[in-house]
């Protein structure tokens, strides 16, 4: 115990700084504990979509091929030249933003399309106009899954790096911080209780001390007093009128 605390004095004021720390990692411990399980919550919810969109990206991922070998079969091997000649610009666009989960901010990718006319709603008019519409339907419902898809796994990783981070935090609270604070608080508590014992056993001896040199002090008194040598009522001894001494001279 006596290296796992901190090297502090043991007064007073410092355990009531150190009882202060304890409090505050406590509190620490049980928000971060919180954000460790509402991370984890919305760890396994991606997860589990994460789980489903690949599901669902395989299926559309075969179709979106088989649609694509029905157009060409249909319009013929030129038709890609004539796809290329007529887009200009996309019209799908992603847009970017972030989701705040328990204060860990995740990137969040949107779908959208702008819905313009394009010169390739008139592609295939002429001969396999139907599997063209059917491979661009396929291909725009793929790009949406990849859309949703990279969201997820982006999310996915952020919220690993967070829960991880977080839980070497509660660890370290729990295992290290608080321990550490409560064996310095222990400490300080068993140096205090010795200094007031010490204390205590030294103001025992003072006041015993006292007391035997009062008892010697009354003892002396009283000797006096039997033989007849000190005044009973003044306290000083009483002159012998035998006694052959001069007194001294006054001058008035």
């Amino acid at each position: 115990m006596s290296q796992n605390r901190l090297p502090v004095v043991p007064t007073v004021t410092v355990l009531a700084v150190i009882k202060t720390r304890l409090i505050g990692a406590t509190k620490g411990h049980a928000l971060l504990k919180k954000k460790a399980d509402a991370l984890t919550i919305k760890f396994r919810q991606i997860l589990k979509k994460i789980v489903e969109t690949k599901t669902k990206m395989g299926t559309t991922m075969k179709a979106s091929a088989f649609a694509l070998t029905e157009a060409k079969y249909a319009a013929g091997e030129h038709v890609k030249h004539t796809i290329f000649d007529n887009v200009e610009q996309a019209h799908v666009r992603i847009k970017a933003s972030t989701d705040n989960v328990a204060g860990v901010k995740l990137p969040k990718f949107e779908y959208s399309n702008d819905g313009a006319e394009s010169k390739m709603d008139m592609t295939g008019l002429g001969k396999g106009g139907q599997q063209i519409s059917s491979c661009k339907q396929s291909y725009t419902t793929a790009v949406e899954l990849l859309v949703e898809l990279a969201s997820l796994q982006t999310g996915f990783l952020a919220l690993d790096t967070a829960i991880k981070t977080t839980n070497r935090r509660v660890n370290a609270l729990e295992n290290v911080v608080k321990p550490k604070l409560e064996n310095t608080i222990s400490y300080i508590k068993g140096e205090l209780d010795e200094l007031e014992r010490e204390e205590f056993f030294r103001l025992k001896k003072v006041q015993a001390k006292k007391k035997r040199d009062m008892d010697a002090k009354e003892a002396e008194l009283a000797a006096l007093q039997a033989d007849g040598t000190q005044d009973p009522a003044s306290g000083g001894l009483v002159g012998s009128l035998l006694d052959s001494a001069k007194d001294e001279d006054l001058l008035f």
